[in-house]
């Protein structure tokens, strides 16, 4: 076996990285060191991104068994870990012509994305820099889209990828939510009046606010996908002792009936007075 092979398969048997995985790869996004090695922090991301990819596999296999090509765009794309590891892991081995779009804000990781894709020769993959209303219109991206996921969306992005995934007609939408703070600041201004309700005992506490208002806004997520049609599904990504931000939510668009969602998200809505945010959970 020359040097090369046996540090493939050193690292491969070490850091569960698969036979066909660009090891280049996961040294550009600095998940490996130079030298193949990989700390604690890059072994989370890692299990974190390559387990996310356990669960959007099949659903990108639906998608090509019966349309044998595929669309998948990842809304606030950031570095685009997913993006790339999922390219790397599934969609380079496939026949059919699978294309990648990544949307971010930040000019900078655009660039680096685009460059990176360049080197790595992915040519199925684009990276657009586009805020959440302009990737709504954008002629850079097809007017249906297959499959959105958002890895990590911070606060009311995970909100944006919905409203794409919507607007788009998608049908697998893959979500990990994080640092959600909107519905737990509309709790805080409407707490005053809102406490002749004995259901505001479970915000009235700050950390309650917080953790509460996380909380709600995942459940209110769920309804608003439900309400047009979803089949939702919620689990853990990882376990919790590598990351806090770990619901998973995986919605498949079935067309079923909505409208007990939809009454049930506007009692919600109306019950611990957030009726202003209905707009949001459309």
């Amino acid at each position: 076996m020359n040097a090369p092979n046996e540090k493939r398969e050193v690292a491969t048997q070490k850091h569960d990285i698969r036979p066909t995985q660009s090891l280049e790869l996961l040294k550009e996004l600095h998940i490996l060191t130079r030298d193949g090695k990989l700390n604690q922090d890059s072994r989370r991301k890692l299990k974190q991104v390559n387990h996310l990819v356990q669960f959007i596999e099949p659903l990108l296999q639906e998608v090509l068994a019966r349309k044998k090509s595929l669309s998948l765009v990842d809304h606030g794309a950031g570095k685009s870990y997913l993006g790339f590891i999922l390219n790397d892991l599934f969609c380079k081995l496939q026949k059919e012509p699978i294309q990648i779009y990544g949307i971010e804000v930040r000019e900078e990781l655009v660039k680096s994305s685009q460059e990176l894709a360049k080197r790595l020769r992915f040519d199925n993959m684009s990276f657009l820099h586009l805020s959440a209303e302009e990737s709504l219109a954008s002629p850079a991206l097809p007017t249906e889209i297959d499959v959105v996921t958002a890895l990590h969306a911070c606060n009311t992005a995970t909100d944006d990828a919905i409203r794409f995934a919507l607007a788009k007609n998608a049908k697998h939408v893959v979500l990990v939510p994080c640092c959600q703070a909107e519905v737990a600041a509309s709790l805080r201004k409407t707490k005053s009046h809102s406490l002749k309700n004995e259901l505001s005992e479970i915000w009235r506490h700050p950390i309650h606010t917080r953790e509460f208002g996380s909380h709600i806004t995942n459940v209110l997520r769920c309804l608003q996908l439900e309400s047009h049609g979803f089949d939702v599904t919620v689990t853990e990504l990882v376990g919790w002792e590598h990351s806090m931000k770990n619901e998973l939510i995986i919605a498949t668009q079935k067309n079923l009936p909505g409208k007990k969602a939809s009454e049930r998200k506007a009692k919600i809505l109306e019950e611990i007075g957030l009726t202003g945010l209905a707009d949001r959970f459309a």
